[in-house]
């Protein structure tokens, strides 16, 4: 299992909501967390997903995603 981080574009409780259905029913995330709170709106996520499977997930719901860590 592999951890990668992002810098996105979810800014708020309603942010995670939307992305939440995306995230949660991806079967290769085992865990993710967004950091709302922090400068670069965070996201951690676990799992066997590739930074570019999390990048498309997040773009088909409106956000975007820069990867900081892999």
């Amino acid at each position: 299992m592999k951890t990668l981080q992002f810098k996105t574009n979810i800014r708020c409780g309603g942010c995670v909501a939307t992305v939440t259905p995306a995230l949660d029913q991806t079967a290769a995330i085992s865990k993710w967390s967004v950091d709302t709170n922090s400068p670069d709106k965070r996201l951690t996520v676990e799992g066997e997903v590739s930074a570019d499977e999390v990048k498309t997930l997040l773009e088909k719901v409106g956000y975007k995603a820069e990867v900081i860590s892999e």
